[in-house]
């Protein structure tokens, strides 16, 4: 079997050096380097070589988990996510689980744990929960039920404080592979190189992935804080982009690795045993019209924005991509809420002035006017709306009297976040059963209906049968004749509203009204009762965005995907996290420059054949920086 190891690609030679060494590794490449070629190679060697051990891999998202499982089938290799892994090995042991909890809650330190009860809570305060400390998509921390973002710390804390779990998971597992490491959390990192140390027993932990597309907040980054505890191995060749875009991307990273081509004639950035040269053109206009620069690379440059697959339109932000995509009204109802932002204005008031006072019989506007009583000035303005609020209300005011009329706990109680919207981590029916989606019950039965369309719009007939909820009332052939009415005029939604869609396909057995989407109407009836006016054709148009069916796209999730043709569109939507003049011009904010760098380095790696980026109303520093990095000749005004 080590003769084999001559077969591999030189990379993965040197990472069995370091596990014949019984070191932890970190493999390292840069965008189309074909990293995942490399662990699934990893792993078929390591069950090679170790035919009765077990493996574990973890990545970021399930549909990463679906594509190594589809190359590697092995009954001894366990892919995951990261959040499954931890919580299948920690699940168990529910007495330290609610140890752990109680311990998380009194220390105030933990910010992201805690309680609204008299501190600290007592040492048996789980010890009611009928079901134990369970994890699923939602936090009711009170009830033992902690989610995502808890799980993690949760975790950590098992890992630090009690040895013995690092010795049994290090005993299950004999090899322990991390992908897309920079998209993990610092916990996760401690857990596996802090907290594994403790333990006498023998593994290997690999990480794979790239410093440079680190675009997410609150993750590791790099493990440069680990280089006493993991050897690096770098993989510097390119496999996915022309010359001209790997140039540029290079003048871009900056963490020590230059990517070269592939010395694979057959690599798909080849042809004819040459790398492709590809071409790179910096837009700009004073107008920002980003359409003229669109015109131009369709009519000049044979440019196709009809071919979702080829080609993509690459925005920072969803808000950037609404209007143009058709989902507007959606994304405001989500994300631009201000009476809700004028609710927790007075939560956040109620809480800083630590008033006592029982709400729980009183409206939100008796509330109000509670507040109000006695006050004027600055004191009266602390509990009135500010003036974008009062904006908003004035041009809503049946919404606000009915936000008045709403029980004022009830109210509270409603969260409203536009990733309710607009997550897609999901990608197919099984997978909601699985943790980590963000949709709403209202959104996710939207997505059932529209489903249901897709796939009979597209003849998919048998996968059309297996989702139907009219599935269980086929018998017979005319069973199917009804089926096929009952769809056929659900489809013709015409100017329908939500609500109306929602009633039609339950009405027709298509897709019938379960119990989490009727305790959605009546725990979130205020967003309930906004998003059921809106046309069904809307929330079809963003069914077609987060299917990946249009050609726009967000900078963040275009990671991981490639296309021929990539448009960039360099405007922050008001985002300040991330600046792209200071970009140009080197200066600003380190962790702003590093986090917009990092993003722009990711959307120019996309692109397999030419790369465009469209920049509006630049300065003459920018212009100039665009001709040093883009050509002289490929930097050109947009009139």
């Amino acid at each position: 079997m080590v003769e084999k190891r001559l077969e591999l690609e030189p990379e993965v030679q040197g990472i069995f050096g370091l596990i014949d060494a019984k070191e932890n590794f970190l493999l390292s490449g840069g965008a189309g380097s074909g990293k995942t070629y490399s662990l699934v190679q990893v792993i078929r060697q390591a069950i090679a070589e170790n035919p009765s051990a077990k493996i574990a891999c973890m990545t970021y998202t399930n549909a990463a988990v679906k594509e190594i499982e589809e190359r590697v089938n092995h009954k001894n290799l366990n892919v995951t996510t990261i959040h499954d892994f931890l919580w299948d090995n920690i699940k168990h042991f529910q007495k330290e689980l609610k140890a752990a909890l109680v311990a998380l809650v009194n220390n105030e330190e933990v910010a992201n744990i805690s309680i609204d009860e008299p501190s600290p809570i007592p040492a048996n305060y789980f010890d009611n929960c009928e079901d134990g400390i369970q994890y699923k998509e939602f936090l009711k921390l009170k009830e033992g039920i902690i989610s995502h973002d808890e799980l993690l710390i949760v975790a950590n804390y098992l890992f630090q404080n009690y040895s013995k779990l690092s010795d049994i998971v290090k005993d299950k597992y004999t090899f322990i592979f991390i992908d897309e490491y920079q998209d993990t959390s610092k916990s996760v990192v401690d857990i596996f190189l802090n907290h594994f140390a403790k333990s006498a027993k023998q593994n290997i932990i690999g990480f794979f992935g790239d410093a440079m597309q680190s675009i997410y907040d609150d993750t590791i980054g790099n493990l440069d804080a680990y280089a006493d505890k993991v050897k690096e191995i770098k993989k510097e060749q390119n496999r996915r982009n022309p010359r001209t875009v790997i140039d540029l991307a290079n003048r871009l990273r900056t963490d020590g690795i230059t990517q070269i081509p592939s010395a694979d004639h057959n690599a798909p950035n080849m042809l004819n045993g040459e790398l492709k040269d590809g071409t790179i053109l910096f837009l700009y206009s004073g107008d920002g019209d980003v359409s003229k620069a669109k015109n131009i690379l369709t009519e000049k440059h044979d440019w196709h924005f009809d071919d979702a697959k080829e080609t993509k339109e690459l925005n920072l932000t969803h808000n950037l991509i609404a209007d143009k995509a058709g989902f507007r009204t959606l994304m405001d109802v989500y994300d631009r809420d201000l009476i809700l932002n004028y609710r927790d204005r007075i939560k956040k008031y109620i809480k800083d002035k630590a008033i006592v006072t029982d709400f729980s019989e009183n409206t939100f506007g008796e509330v109000i006017e509670i507040l109000k009583q006695g006050k004027t000035g600055a004191a009266l303005n602390a509990v009135l709306p500010t003036a974008g609020m009062k904006a908003f209300i004035d041009n809503n005011p049946d919404l606000f009297a009915i936000a008045l009329n709403y029980n004022y706990s009830l109210f509270t109680k409603i969260y409203v976040n536009k990733d309710q919207l607009l997550d897609d981590k999901k990608k197919d029916e099984g997978d909601e059963n699985k943790k980590g989606t963000k949709r709403d019950n209202l959104i996710k039965h939207l997505f059932k209906i529209q489903t249901n369309i897709s796939l009979y719009q597209n003849k998919l007939y048998n996968e059309f049968l297996r989702v139907t909820d009219y599935k269980n009332h086929i018998h017979s052939i005319a069973d199917k004749k009804i089926l096929k009415e009952n769809i056929e005029s659900l489809i013709d939604i015409g100017d329908k509203t939500i609500e109306e869609i929602i009633e039609d396909a339950h009405e027709k057995g298509i897709c019938v009204i379960d119990d989490k989407l009727n305790d959605f109407k009546t725990n979130k009836e205020y967003l309930y009762n906004r998003v059921k006016a809106i046309r069904f054709s809307e929330f079809q148009l963003l069914y077609e965005y987060l299917e990946g069916k249009t050609p726009f796209s967000t900078q963040h999730k275009t990671k991981g995907t490639e296309f021929n043709d990539v448009l960039v569109i360099l405007d922050n939507g008001g985002w300040n996290n991330y600046n792209f003049e200071n970009l140009f011009l080197g200066n600003g904010t380190a962790t702003v420059l590093a986090r917009t760098q990092k993003i722009f380095y990711v959307c120019c790696t996309r692109a397999k054949e030419n790369l465009t980026v469209f920049y509006h109303n630049p300065k003459p520093e920018v212009i100039a920086k665009a001709k040093e990095w883009f050509g002289v000749d490929n930097v050109l005004e947009v009139v």
